[in-house]
């Protein structure tokens, strides 16, 4: 499997609504941080991470694609 791209080295941070989202994995989204099926189309061999919020919330959402804590970010930006 392809490393992702990293689309930006910092998180995506958004105020979210309850519900169920689908973080991009593979960096190739043109809706980030959110999955477009971008990773099917560009055959990377990876899926998107669904998250199911329970409550509204700000969420910081990896946006270099490396975080050990899938979706969210864990810093993992700060040491490329």
């Amino acid at each position: 499997m392809a490393e992702p791209l990293c689309p930006q080295k910092a998180p995506y941070v958004k105020d979210e609504t309850p519900g169920t989202k689908a973080w991009c994995s593979c960096g190739h989204s043109a809706n980030q941080p959110y999955c477009d099926g971008s990773h099917a189309r560009n055959n990377t061999g990876m899926r998107p991470v669904i998250e199911n919020l329970t409550e509204a919330k700000k969420v910081a959402w990896c946006g270099c694609k490396r975080t050990g804590t899938p979706p969210f970010c864990d810093g993992t930006h700060r040491k490329l």
